[in-house]
């Protein structure tokens, strides 16, 4: 069975996306943090992870370098919704998502995902990281 690690630091999206993955067959943890995901990886190690980006103290770009750097192997899909704060919230300098996200894959990551995202684009992603199903 294949691992997958979640690493967001909402409970509300960590838990969905944990429990779509759980119904698709795969051994799905989670983590609230970079740092307790990484001290996660180091105890067992997971084929995917699953990261937001925006995170606070360590961001999803800098946590990408670090699960890069310690586990070169893993699959990485990069997730954001961040930077996009509707019209009445505009400011010209701010980062859109899609500047996260091209972050997240000069990072490392593997694939990207824009929040909010359908549960057959999350299966989807985690097969075309892990060379399976249909995707």
């Amino acid at each position: 069975m294949q691992s997958i690690l979640i690493i967001d630091d909402e409970p509300d999206v960590r838990d969905a996306v944990k429990r779509v993955l759980d119904r698709a067959g795969y051994s799905v943890r989670t983590a609230e943090n970079a740092v307790d995901a990484l001290v996660e990886l180091k105890r067992t190690p997971a084929d995917v992870v699953i990261t937001d980006i925006i995170m606070p103290k360590i961001n999803g770009v800098q946590a990408i370098e670090l699960i890069r750097k310690e586990f070169p192997s893993v699959r990485i899909v990069a997730i954001s919704g961040g930077g996009n704060f509707g019209i009445s919230a505009y400011q010209p300098a701010a980062i859109t998502t899609r500047a996260y996200l091209v972050s997240a894959e000069k990072a490392g990551a593997n694939l990207v995902l824009t929040k909010p995202f359908e549960s057959i684009d999350l299966i989807q992603a985690v097969e075309r990281v892990l060379g399976v199903g249909h995707a």
